[in-house]
C-alpha cells in the first residue's frame, strides 16, 4: 500500500509539472475600442485588465505557475467588421483562450455571434450593457459573461435618481447603435412606469460637427432636463455643446457612457446641476481598488473595476477547471463568481488561485462586488454623481 501511495505520489508530480510545462505561457485577448468615441475611458479600462493579469503572473500560481500575456484589439466600439477582424486575429492568429471585451455592445454582439460562438471563445465583457445580449445569450453555448449590469437594470435606476431630484419631465437623446437605443428604450418604459413624461425620444449619430438640428428637435419638445445618452468623446459631448451654446438646456442626465474625468475638462462648471450614475463599487471596494492600482491609472474611471475583474474570473476558471481551453472552464465562471466560498477581493487573486488549486471554493467579489445572476447578466451597484463647481462629486450609491 505505501509503495502505491508513493507512486501515486510521483505521478501527481509528474501531472503537476506537465500541467505547468504546457501552460508556461496562456494568451488572454483584450479588445476594447482604443481609438473611437469612448477612448478616454479605454484608456483605464485596458490597463485594469493588464492589472489582473500582471497579478496572476506574478504570483505564479496559476496552473502551476504559467504567465499571462495580454495580447490587445482594437474594437473601435462602433465599427463591427474592424471589431470582428481583430477578434478573428486574437483567435486564430495570436491564439487566446478567453477574451476580456468587448466594450460597446454593438461590437460586443458582432464578436460574439460572428466570431466567438463559431470559435468556442469565452468573452467577459466589463461594459457592454445592452438588455439585447441577454436573449443573445441563450444562443451563446455558455460563452458569453459580463462583470457590468445591462441597462435595463440602468434605466431603473436613471428612473430613481431622477424622481428623487424632483425631475418629472425630460428630453431623451440616444447614440443611435444597441447601447443608445437599448438604454434610452429601458429607461422610457420605467421613467413612464413611474409617472414620468418622456417628451422626446430621439437618435442621434456619431461624428458630426453640428448638432443644432438635433437640439432644435429637444428643445422643441421641452422637458426639465436633457437626457444624453451618448459617448464623452463623440456625438454626446456634441450634444452638450450644443444645447449650452444655444440655451436649450442648462442641466443634463448622464447615464455610464458619458461619464469620466473628460465629460469636466470638456465643460466644467457648465454643466453645474446635472445628474447621471454609473456602475460603480462600494466606497469601501472602490478605496480597496485605488491602493492596488497606486495611480497606474484612474482607478475609479468607470468600467476600469469591472475591466480587472472581468480579466480576474477567466483566469480563476481556469484554475477551477485545470484547463485554459475555454470549453473546459467556461462552466466554472459562474462558480468561482458567486457563493459558496472564501470571499477574494482585488489583489487577493494570488490567494484565491492558491485555494482552488487546493481543491476549495471562492466566492470572487474583485473590484466591483462581482455577483453573476445569470449567464451573461451581472447585479450591478451603481454610484450616481452630480456637478458641482465644475467638479464630478458622489451624490449617492444604488
Amino acid at each position: 500500500m505505501k509503495k502505491l501511495l508513493l507512486a501515486s505520489a510521483a505521478s501527481a508530480l509528474v501531472a503537476t509539472s506537465a500541467m505547468a510545462g504546457s501552460h508556461s505561457e496562456v494568451k488572454i485577448g483584450i479588445i476594447l475600442g482604443y481609438t473611437g468615441p469612448i477612448e478616454s475611458l479605454v484608456a483605464n479600462m485596458g490597463p485594469g485588465a493588464e492589472l489582473a493579469m500582471a497579478e496572476v503572473s506574478e504570483s505564479g500560481a496559476l496552473l502551476g505557475g504559467a504567465k499571462v500575456t495580454p495580447v490587445i484589439g482594437d474594437s473601435t466600439c462602433v465599427d463591427a467588421g474592424a471589431a470582428t477582424a481583430a477578434a478573428e486575429r486574437l483567435i486564430t492568429s495570436d491564439g487566446v483562450k478567453g477574451i476580456v471585451g468587448a466594450d460597446c455592445s454593438g461590437v460586443t454582439g458582432a464578436i460574439l455571434q460572428n466570431v466567438a460562438v463559431p470559435n468556442g471563445m469565452v468573452m467577459v465583457s466589463p461594459s457592454a450593457t445592452s438588455p439585447g445580449l441577454s436573449h443573445q445569450n441563450n444562443e451563446d453555448e455558455g460563452l458569453f459573461f459580463r462583470t457590468a449590469p445591462s441597462d435595463a437594470r440602468q434605466g431603473v435606476v436613471m428612473t430613481e435618481v431622477l424622481m428623487e431630484l424632483g425631475i418629472k419631465e425630460v428630453a431623451v437623446t440616444y447614440t443611435n447603435n444597441d447601447y443608445g437605443k437599448g438604454l434610452a428604450d429601458s429607461f422610457q418604459a420605467a421613467y413612464e412606469a413611474a409617472g414620468g413624461k418622456v417628451t422626446i425620444n430621439a437618435a442621434h449619430e456619431d461624428g458630426k460637427a453640428d448638432y443644432s438640428a438635433e437640439v432644435g428637435a429637444l428643445a422643441s419638445a421641452g422637458g426639465d432636463r436633457l437626457v444624453v445618452a451618448g459617448y464623452v468623446d463623440q456625438g454626446g459631448s456634441g450634444i452638450v455643446r450644443s444645447a449650452l451654446d444655444s440655451g436649450a438646456f442648462d442641466t443634463f442626465h448622464f447615464p455610464d457612457g458619458m461619464i469620466g474625468s473628460q465629460l469636466v475638462e470638456n465643460f466644467g462648471s457648465e454643466i453645474n446641476g446635472s445628474s447621471g450614475q454609473h456602475p460603480s463599487p462600494s466606497e469601501e471596494l472602490a478605496a480597496n481598488f485605488t491602493a492596488l492600482v497606486d495611480g497606474k491609472f484612474e482607478a475609479t474611471s468607470p468600467f476600469a473595476p469591472e475591466s480587472y475583474d472581468s480579466a480576474a474570473l477567466i483566469m480563476l476558471a481556469m484554475q477551477a477547471a485545470g484547463s485554459v481551453e475555454p470549453g473546459d472552464y467556461k462552466s466554472k465562471i459562474m462558480d468561482v463568481a458567486n457563493a459558496p466560498g472564501e470571499k477574494i477581493n482585488a489583489g487577493e487573486l494570488a490567494k484565491g488561485l492558491q485555494i482552488l488549486a487546493d481543491g476549495g471554493e471562492i466566492d470572487y467579489v474583485g473590484a466591483s462586488d462581482v455577483e453573476l445572476i445569470g449567464p451573461g447578466e451581472a447585479a450591478g451597484n451603481y454610484r450616481v454623481v452630480g456637478y458641482e463647481d465644475g467638479a464630478e462629486v458622489t451624490a449617492g450609491r444604488k
